[in-house]
């Protein structure tokens, strides 16, 4: 496998070169097919290791923090890259924005997907789910079930510690509010919230589960896997995880806001038939069993068992919002977080 890791758009600067490597390779290897990710090398390598065991095709793989869709379009007609992989929906609104995905045409992913998670054109799919939990104090929180409207409960003053609003996975979040309940109730909404932070928005959400720990704050915002992770895997931060609990909160009248990781077939993408086998084998039981047991995430695919300490949160009852009117509203929600001065 071809692996080039770029961590930083100024990295990106580079990529006449690394298109190089990518169509030195094209020529050699004609079963092969290329993914640029928002993904971390690490956590994708072993399900395309995997695919290309079943397969024969091999997984060339460029992954970066930011500017992929730019990069993607600045290429054009010329550009190496078969498929983009994202971790959250506002990527794939994204690719849309840009110009640079076309119609995926695959019977598999239509029917294995479930329509709340595709793109009602089949410009995109998700492949896996997370959703976006509150994280508590085990000794200063009793309570077993929270809205996220009431996060902006005065009750909560002083109390709560999230990432930056900016953030996509808040923004996501946000977005879902606004889908939800309109423009105007989601600023009284987020000034709210704003109104009971502990600190300034930082950090990551492990972060946020060190700061409840330490007493910094009560309750606080992250995904799924994370906590996962950090009681499971990183044993550096399982103190975190020991003073912690997962609520998985609701929408007043609906389900926990769920994001996705989606897959996009690029509009000039040389390897398409590789691409879509890829975006199936994805969707697949293997692929699903990995995405669970290894990554911590949601399986798309009906039927999949869900990880042991995932499925301690309780119950996921999904909003049944669909995605793609959420991501719609990516802009509009961080507008918001810029007027009301979230971050601030």
């Amino acid at each position: 496998m071809i692996s080039v890791t770029i961590r930083s758009l100024s990295r990106l600067a580079a990529g006449s070169a690394v298109a190089t490597v990518i169509a030195g390779a094209a020529v050699a290897q004609t079963q092969e097919v290329n993914v640029y990710t928002y993904r971390e090398t690490k956590l994708i390598q072993p399900l395309f290791e995997a695919f290309t065991k079943d397969t024969g095709i091999k997984v060339n793989v460029i992954s970066a923090g930011s500017g992929l869709e730019q990069r993607i379009a600045s290429e054009g007609a010329r550009s190496p890259a078969d498929v983009l992989l994202t971790v959250d929906i506002g990527r794939l609104q994204d690719a849309m924005d840009a110009g640079i995905a076309q119609p995926i045409k695959s019977e598999v992913l239509a029917k294995t997907v479930p329509a709340q998670y595709q793109e009602p054109n089949h410009m995109w799919y998700g492949v896996s789910m997370r959703a976006r939990v509150v994280y508590v104090s085990k000794d200063r929180v009793k309570q077993t079930a929270v809205t996220y409207e009431e996060l902006a409960d005065p009750k909560w003053k002083g109390k709560i510690c999230i990432r930056s609003g900016q953030h996509l996975y808040n923004n996501a979040l946000f977005a879902a509010y606004i889908a939800k309940n309109g423009e105007a109730a989601a600023e009284t909404w987020l000034r709210g919230v704003k109104a009971n932070l502990a600190a300034k928005p930082s950090g990551g959400d492990r972060e946020t589960a060190r700061d409840i720990a330490s007493g910094k704050c009560d309750i606080g915002v992250g995904n799924t896997y994370y906590w996962a992770l950090m009681n499971d895997v990183e044993t550096d931060k399982k103190a975190w995880a020991d003073a912690t609990r997962v609520i998985l909160p609701t929408f007043k009248d609906g389900g926990t806001h769920v994001n996705l990781s989606g897959v996009v077939l690029l509009k000039h993408a040389p390897n398409k038939d590789n691409a879509v086998k890829l975006m199936e084998w994805l969707v697949g039981e293997k692929a699903q069993h990995m995405y669970a047991d290894s990554n911590y995430e949601y399986p798309i695919r009906a039927g999949i068992a869900i990880n042991e300490t995932v499925a301690g949160y309780g119950r996921l009852t999904p909003d049944t919002t669909p995605v793609a009117t959420i991501a719609t509203f990516k802009k509009a929600a961080a507008n918001l977080v810029d007027k009301v001065g979230f971050d601030n």
